[in-house]
């Protein structure tokens, strides 16, 4: 072989390997390159997976937290229109007393009352008092004669106070006091009347 043939052979021999080494090279560059590219894809994918979960929460916790809010404002608007009926019977229930306290009948009312309270009472001597309106016509005169009838001592106060009607009943002393004035017996309905609108509303809401 000739100089020149072996140095063509060498040649030829060490191209082979430069060519080899580079597809080598190449190959594994490309499959670093899809590893990469997969791994890339990978954590792509748990992120985005991560991101929607974060977004589920935060999604259930608000609509958790609307739904509370809700619940809340609704039993809330219940409430304060169960105070509306309330406080809406009480004053129709004011507005006809109003006008009851104007009658004839309620004379006769009151005179009994203040029969049943002086009872209850059990002193010998007592104080009635009444409103301005009531004073007009409820005289010591008839508490006389009612006081003959109880066998006990009828006073009717100098002083009135301001109610719808009924009566304030005391002894001489003041310490024990009977208050049944329409006023106060109005608002001792007050607790049923709660409960009645509680079951008109909230019954129809289960």
């Amino acid at each position: 072989m000739s100089i020149k043939e072996g140095l063509s052979a060498i040649t030829s021999e060490v191209l082979d390997d430069v060519q080899k080494e580079a597809e080598a090279i190449i190959l594994a560059a490309e499959n670093e390159a899809k590893e990469t590219l997969k791994a890339a894809k990978e954590q792509a994918e748990q992120n985005y997976q991560t991101i929607i979960n974060q977004a589920k929460v935060k999604a259930e916790n608000e609509r958790r937290k609307i739904t509370s809010v809700t619940e809340v404002e609704m039993r809330n608007r219940l409430l304060h229109t169960k105070e509306e009926l309330v406080d809406d019977a009480f004053e129709k229930a004011r507005v006809k007393l109003q006008d009851f306290v104007k009658t004839e009948e309620y004379h006769e009312y009151l005179l009994k009352l203040i029969e049943e309270v002086v009872k209850k009472i059990g002193q010998k001597t007592v104080v009635v008092q009444v409103n301005a309106e009531d004073k007009t016509w409820l005289t010591q005169d008839m508490l006389d004669r009612l006081s003959k009838r109880l066998h006990r001592e009828l006073k009717l106060s100098d002083e009135t106070a301001d109610f719808i009607g009924g009566c304030k009943i005391q002894t001489v002393d003041g310490k024990i006091t009977y208050d049944s004035t329409i006023d106060n017996r109005l608002q001792e309905l007050k607790p049923a009347l709660r409960i009645e609108a509680a079951k008109i509303l909230f019954e129809k809401e289960a």
